[in-house]
């Protein structure tokens, strides 16, 4: 049975992206409001209420208006804002990361997709701590790097418009970024990790890497016992790879690479095993966003989960 969907935020780099990976697929019908009615609140309730399915590419305000406005009890939304990513009453959109979490997902009416630095984080941590291989209590740091297509159009034209010269970003000095409080939660970690982002000159892409020091981490397992819990956790994904290899010469991210909904995770241990370096790679739109947006959905509705993903 066909199911509609309504993309509120559709003109977004992410419902853009949303609605390709959608094209060309009979299970899903598309409502569209025109550019008239796109702004008009009757028109919006209206198509809110009508869908089977929300997914929402909006500003965190903009996005809990519409939840407001859904009151149609057979609904059901998805959230790519970072208004109720640890909201309780909310599942988290990462089938993946936890025992139990896509059946949430299967069955819930509220999802709010994850971060895309987050995905990346906490699909490194989230399964080490959980298991006991990390400590909950350790102060974890985070430095990333992601395309620039992530802050939107703002930052997109700064480093595509006229006379833009920008290389590289470092943003989030305050040591407030908004992603901290959901790795924190999902992660399961006593202390908010230091968070370092960055933004380079690649339209897409992302690198999250999180640096151990194991010789200081008296509860911590060795390289290879991350490694292996990593390699039995995802077990089986079609989406998300550990990758064995324990010294590749180098990770790359290219300026101009194709989009992905895959997401890489790699153990890189020092000759001694004394530190390890965990990092994640994937794309910020990909499984950072809309491709994430996508394998939710095909969950919620009891479809192929990768169903219009780019796997390849």
């Amino acid at each position: 049975m066909t199911k509609s969907i309504f993309i509120d935020g559709a003109a977004g780099t992410t419902g853009l992206e949303i609605a390709e990976r959608l094209a060309g697929r009979d299970e899903f019908t598309l409502i569209a409001l025109d550019d008239a009615k796109r702004k008009e609140v009757a028109a919006k309730r209206e198509a809110l209420n009508d869908a089977d399915f929300v997914i929402l590419c909006l500003p965190d305000d903009a996005a809990k208006e519409a939840v407001a406005m859904t009151t149609s009890a057979s609904t059901r939304i998805i959230d790519a804002s970072t208004a109720y990513r640890i909201d309780p009453d909310w599942a988290y959109g990462f089938a993946e990361f936890r025992l139990g979490q896509r059946e949430r997902i299967a069955s819930a009416r509220l999802v709010s997709n994850p971060g895309c630095y987050p995905t990346g984080f906490l699909g490194l941590i989230a399964p080490l701590v959980a298991a006991g291989w990390l400590p909950a209590d350790w102060p974890y740091t985070v430095n990333a790097v992601s395309g620039y297509s992530g802050g939107g159009k703002a930052l997109i034209q700064r480093f595509e418009g006229e006379g833009a010269d920008i290389g590289y970003r470092s943003y989030g000095l305050d040591l407030a970024h908004k992603h901290v409080p959901e790795m924190q939660t999902h992660a399961g970690l006593i202390h908010p990790p230091i968070f370092a982002p960055a933004v380079v000159r690649a339209f897409r892409g992302m690198v999250v890497e999180v640096p151990l020091p194991l010789s200081a981490m008296t509860e911590a397992g060795s390289a290879d016992a991350l490694r292996a819990a990593l390699a039995a956790h995802y077990a089986g994904s079609p989406v998300v790879k550990v990758h064995s290899e324990a010294a590749p010469s180098e990770l790359l991210m290219h300026a101009d690479q194709a989009p992905s909904d895959r997401l890489d995770l790699y153990v890189l241990a020092s000759p001694d095993g004394s530190q390890v370096r965990l990092i994640a790679m994937l794309d910020n739109l990909g499984k950072g966003a809309s491709g994430a947006a996508v394998q939710n959905l095909n969950i919620m509705a009891g479809l192929d989960e990768t169903a219009g993903l780019r796997l390849s």
